[in-house]
């Protein structure tokens, strides 16, 4: 008997310690639990976290998880009871239309479809990254069944919403300093053209809404960037033919704008320049009367009746014909 229980202890430690001890890659994290509960690290609630900023008032009520104590990366022990969740936080990319449910959906993961403002059923394409928020490992492997597949119905959902119900922000007419007036190149009523000029925009977009995956999900998305907006085939065409006349039209105004321009600033200058004659005559005039002053104080009026004589005789002088009226 002594050596049944020998035997069942030896065979207890052993196993203990083959399949007690695990290791936790650089890129890893983990958690144990014990008997199903995991370790929390005090009393601190995600809602306390900075990753919840950007909640509402009745998402943190909604999505408030205690922050778990994590095992960092080595080698560690577990007791047999004890279960361990590892989880992988290296930044990892994905198409916009990956579907971790099904992946012959949207054209098996490679376009997703959104309906724009005007009707027009466009195809998107571009990818996402994203990565485990160790903060918020509760939500990742507790709180949701299938996280990554929330996350991207999160993502599809705003994004489609955006498609929507996008519009270009009109810009103003400004008075460049030419004092010419150039008008906006906004053209409504195509929003998938709107859409192309503004990717960087949508892009900032999505990545503003979906800073709340962190605290809903437990998954952090780094950056989205959509590539291409695709229309339908059967009107590629039709746009491709607006935009062409609308960029003949750009074309047209700015050289007449230009045109415009370069008109202006000649008759700013011409205006200068007989401005500029107009001042050096009025002031050869002044320098002249103040010289006949001076010489008028200096010798009588006698030296002004010579001074127009000696004149007189300098102009017939450089004249070739004289026209002189004769005494009657």
């Amino acid at each position: 008997m002594l050596y049944i229980f020998l035997g069942i202890l030896i065979w207890f430690i052993l196993r203990c310690l083959v399949t007690g001890l695990y290791t936790v890659d650089q890129n890893e994290r983990a958690v144990v639990t014990t008997f199903g509960k995991a370790p929390r690290f005090g009393d601190r609630m995600t809602t306390q976290d900075p990753l919840s900023a950007d909640l509402r008032a009745d998402e943190k009520e909604r999505y408030s998880y205690p922050i778990l104590a994590v095992t960092s990366p080595g080698l560690h022990f577990k007791l047999p009871w004890q279960r361990v969740y590892k989880v992988s936080v290296a930044t990892q990319t994905a198409n916009i239309a990956f579907d971790p449910e099904n992946s012959n959906v949207n054209q098996h993961g490679t376009v997703l479809e959104a309906v724009t403002k005007d009707q027009l059923n466009t195809g998107l394409k571009g990818q996402i990254r994203y990565k485990v928020d160790e903060r918020n490992l509760y939500a990742y492997l507790f709180g949701v069944q299938y996280p990554i597949a929330y996350v991207m119905g999160y993502f599809v959902s705003v994004l489609r919403e955006r498609i929507a119900s996008f519009e270009a922000p009109v810009q103003s007419a400004k008075i460049p300093a030419s004092g010419g007036v150039v008008s906006s190149s906004h053209v409504p009523g195509i929003s998938i053209n709107d859409l192309r000029k503004n990717l960087s925009d949508l892009n900032v977009h999505m990545e503003r809404e979906c800073r709340t995956s962190s605290a809903r999900y437990g998954i952090t998305m780094e950056a989205a960037l959509i590539t291409e907006i695709d229309p339908p085939v059967e009107v590629e065409s039709a746009l491709a033919a607006i935009n062409t006349a609308h960029n003949q039209v750009s074309s047209e105004i700015s050289l007449a704008q230009a045109g415009a321009d370069q008109k202006i600033v000649q008759s700013k200058r011409a205006v200068e320049i007989e401005t500029l004659k107009a001042q050096a005559e009025v002031q050869l005039l002044n320098q002249l009367a103040q010289q006949l002053g001076v010489l008028k104080a200096n010798g009588g009026p006698e030296s002004l009746r010579l001074y127009l004589r000696n004149y007189k005789l300098m102009l017939f002088n450089q004249a070739k014909r004289v026209v002189v009226e004769a005494d009657q």
